[in-house]
């Protein structure tokens, strides 16, 4: 863990996901994307799936967050729902796994708090509990999470709705967490990066805006979209 806090602290994490239906779907793709994430400064990387995480491990040092995306029949969690879903993301070399900590119903039934119990004792990883609300993050942190993320914010009914990244959460949990809170969900410019560390979280997690060109091209693409004379 302390190499871990050392090596993440202040830094930019860069998630390399890509889903089946996405143009850069596939592990090989994702390694490399890792690789031109570390050339870029990131000091660690965010990955779905054992496949992927497997890929990426080969192709960098960097420490590794690894979480599975699972649809399972009647359940709202989908980041790493199960605990046999965290062995594999463990297996596959992950050096920290990040679970839904939502309170959400668990598909396992119990909730997050046993289940996050439950990941850490199976896998001997530190967990990172992705939370939505400050209530969850408490609740994470006292269930012995390690690290919390405010991934989640935006993405449960119940949560803050908004375009951007959720600051204000941020704000609220950097003083009162003991463990190291980063920063995660819709961050798009380094102005927003930096001002989630201004915020008080402690390393910063940014996908999509880096590693999803679809996403990046159609933010361009809107930008020129009905200008006069054009």
């Amino acid at each position: 863990m302390t190499d871990l806090l050392t090596h993440l602290r202040g830094g930019l994490i860069v998630s390399c996901q890509a889903l089946p239906h996405e143009p850069l779907f596939g592990g090989d793709i994702m390694a490399r994307l890792a690789r031109a994430a570390e050339e870029g400064g990131a000091v660690g990387i965010r990955a779905n799936s054992p496949a992927d995480i497997a890929a990426i491990r080969a192709a960098t040092p960097l420490p590794l967050i690894g979480l599975w995306k699972v649809d399972v029949p009647g359940s709202d969690v989908y980041i790493t729902p199960r605990v046999a879903d965290a062995l594999a993301v463990a297996e596959a070399g992950a050096d920290i796994i990040a679970v839904d900590a939502t309170a959400r119903p668990r598909p396992e039934g119990g909730d997050a708090a046993g289940f996050l119990q439950a990941v850490r004792e199976a896998t001997g990883r530190p967990v990172l509990a992705d939370i939505s609300t400050e209530e969850e993050a408490l609740a994470a942190q006292e269930a012995g999470a390690e690290f919390v993320s405010t991934t989640m914010s935006g993405y449960t009914p119940y949560s803050s709705q908004q375009p951007g990244p959720d600051l204000d959460l941020v704000r609220r949990l950097a003083p009162i967490l003991r463990v190291p809170l980063i920063a995660e969900g819709r961050i798009a410019t380094p102005d927003e990066a930096r001002a989630a560390l201004d915020a008080g979280a402690f390393a910063v997690v940014v996908g999509g805006a880096i590693t999803r060109p679809q996403q990046i091209t159609a933010r361009f693409a809107e930008a020129l979209r009905d200008v006069p004379g054009h």
